[in-house]
């Protein structure tokens, strides 16, 4: 089975400038593979070229070399539309329309017949949770959070084999993120594959199989979320102990050299270097009578590998 999506050597250039145009490169040889029903992850920060990846293979703008291949088709085909769907950044809607009127309108333009398209809206609107209430309501009485509610049933609506979605936690309170997520998590189990745009790592890292991290236009990793977080090497470890003699615990672990001890009411804090080195505090916990509550690691790795190489002019 071909994979999902395949971009080869994806690049685009811009003239910038009046009077003296320069060359500003915003993808540059960008090459990766996602595969059917996988949630993919594009990580980077703003400006670092996720949203102009997924223009180019809406075919909203034109690369300057490279190419790319949606469901085994060229993005050239504008026939790949019928079974994808596409969530932009920033959605504008007709904002004079319902929520049910856009959302049948949208159905119309694929095909389908009156009382689908009735069923389809009513069953889309019920699925991304907007109060039914809302549902008759202009679109240009909206919030922002209810927007995207809007914008992600319409990105489903056809029932698409890919779906790419540029932030779509963008606007949602804790609540409306949740769902949506559980939404978006809903997908795997009808097969749909997930292209999802985020800089949000927490919402990556709950919902994705892999992820890829861009830096500057460039690919900088990528991989499985576990892979992604070993990328720095061994990450520091911290050992939460509960302890009435900071004193004798000091003591038992001055030999190891690299254990830094941080003393907290009630008990302490060990942090050492690397995982491996857990196993040796861990005998001097019990050595110094301390009791155990919590071996954690220090940080976020995947957050650090974000911070130093996806961070991309804004």
């Amino acid at each position: 089975m071909t994979p999902a999506v395949e971009i080869d050597g994806l690049t685009k250039d811009y003239q910038v400038g009046f009077l003296r145009k320069r060359k500003v490169r915003a993808l540059d040889g960008l090459t990766l593979t996602v595969e059917r029903g996988e949630i993919f992850g594009f990580l980077g920060a703003n400006g670092a070229g996720k949203t102009t990846t997924l223009k180019l293979l809406m075919r909203l703008m034109y690369p300057t070399s490279g190419d790319a291949r949606v469901l085994g088709r060229d993005i050239g085909d504008t026939a790949m539309h019928a079974d994808i769907g596409y969530l932009p950044e920033h959605p504008y809607f007709y904002d004079y329309l319902t929520a049910r009127e856009l959302l049948q309108y949208c159905a119309e333009l694929f095909g389908f017949g009156a009382a689908e398209r009735r069923r389809r809206a009513a069953e889309l609107l019920a699925r991304v949770r907007l109060d039914e209430k809302a549902w008759d309501k202009q679109l240009r009485k909206f919030s922002k959070g209810m927007l995207q509610r809007v914008g992600l049933a319409q990105a489903l609506v056809n029932d698409p084999a890919v779906v790419f979605l540029d932030e779509p936690m963008s606007g949602l309170d804790p609540v409306g993120r949740r769902e949506v997520r559980d939404l978006i998590a809903s997908l795997r189990t009808t097969g749909t594959t997930v292209f999802l745009c985020s800089h949000i790592l927490s919402d990556v890292e709950v919902l994705c199989d892999r992820a890829a991290v861009l830096r500057r236009g460039r690919l900088a990793h990528i991989g499985r979320l576990e892979e992604l977080r070993g990328v720095g090497g061994e990450r520091p470890m911290e050992v939460v102990v509960s302890t009435e003699d900071p004193a004798r615990l000091e003591a038992a672990l001055a030999p190891l050299g690299s254990a830094r001890l941080t003393t907290t009411p009630g008990g302490a804090r060990v942090e050492v270097p690397t995982e491996s080195e857990v196993d040796e505090v861990l005998r001097a916990v019990r050595a110094s009578g301390a009791r155990l509550v919590a071996v954690q690691p220090v940080g976020n790795p995947l957050e650090e590998l974000f911070v130093s190489e996806g961070s991309g002019s804004s």
